[in-house]
Parts: C-alpha cells; sequence; structure tokens
C-alpha cells in the first residue's frame, strides 16, 4: 500500500490518501519509460534542416571549357561539389522523426510514470481547489508552500475547471 498525505491550499497536511499500487500499475518497466520519452520527444522534432544539392545551386549548367586539348584535367559543371560554390553531395533534406507507439503501450507507460512519482513522494494530493476567480498568485502561493515552486507541476483536476487552468 502507498501512503500520500492530502495537502489543502494553505499547504497544511489533512490527512492521507492510503491505494493499492496494483491499481496503477502491476510494476514499472524502464524500457517501456525509455521508449515512450524517446517517442514524445522525436515527435517533438521539426526536422526542417537542408542543404542544397548540386541541382539546386544557382549557375550555369554549360561545360566549364572542352574535354580535350586544353592540358587541364576534364570538367564538367561548375556547380559540382568539388568546387567552391557548389553543392553539397549528399546534402541533408527535411525528415519527418514521428512514430507511433501503440496505445495501449503509452497509456500502461503513463501509469508507470505515475506509479514511479508516488513511490518517489513526488506525487502531492490537493484535497479541494478553491479557485473561485482567475488568479495566478493562487496558485504560485500554493505551489510555494508546498515547496513545488520552480519545477515543472503536472496538475490534474477532477473534470474541467476553466478557472485553474486558466490560472
Amino acid at each position: 500500500m502507498i501512503s500520500v498525505p492530502i495537502r489543502d491550499m494553505s499547504g497544511g497536511e489533512c490527512g492521507t490518501y492510503t491505494f493499492d499500487p496494483a491499481d496503477v500499475s502491476d510494476s514499472i518497466c524502464k524500457q517501456l519509460l525509455h521508449d515512450a520519452v524517446v517517442m514524445y520527444r522525436s515527435n517533438r522534432r521539426v526536422g526542417e534542416v537542408q542543404t542544397k544539392s548540386r541541382g539546386m545551386v544557382a549557375g550555369s549548367t554549360r561545360k566549364l571549357f572542352k574535354q580535350k586539348g586544353t592540358g587541364r584535367a576534364r570538367a564538367g559543371s561548375i556547380r559540382t561539389p568539388v568546387r567552391r560554390g557548389g553543392g553539397h553531395a549528399f546534402g541533408k533534406l527535411p525528415r519527418d522523426f514521428y512514430y507511433r507507439m501503440p496505445k495501449k503501450a503509452v497509456r500502461k507507460a503513463m501509469r508507470m510514470a505515475l506509479l514511479s512519482k508516488f513511490e518517489d513522494s513526488q506525487a502531492v494530493v490537493v484535497k479541494q481547489w478553491e479557485c473561485p476567480e482567475i488568479r495566478t498568485k493562487q496558485i504560485v502561493g500554493f505551489l510555494q508552500s508546498v515547496g513545488l515552486s520552480g519545477q515543472t507541476v503536472l496538475l490534474a483536476t477532477e473534470g474541467v475547471d476553466r478557472n485553474v487552468h486558466r490560472s
């Protein structure tokens, strides 16, 4: 059984919440968590890098000089990758880094992450959100009283509370 203290808006403890970890997830698989994080981060990548190849670089396509009789090495286009101002031989192209894991695997990874937070005492249960108006100061005051100021925080509410969302 995992026991988590219940806090009120002032940051004081007003009870404990006890639950069975098997209700959230049966175990924590680090590999599945890693795969979910890598998928999330790769899906956020934009991948808009691009360099110009010899066909994209501005310039004439005529042969620089005739093939024989000049005593020089044979040469074709002025935009070949060997020459200054030429295109890249194997230039980078835009790429889509998006991929998907199965939905059940993503849901299971989310449950494992929540269980890990509860086991490490990094999760806080709040008795009741009292946010009658849209005020950021109330939320900031609560986070400071609990000791979570300056950290990334996930707020999960029952239903949609517009005031909490906008605060």
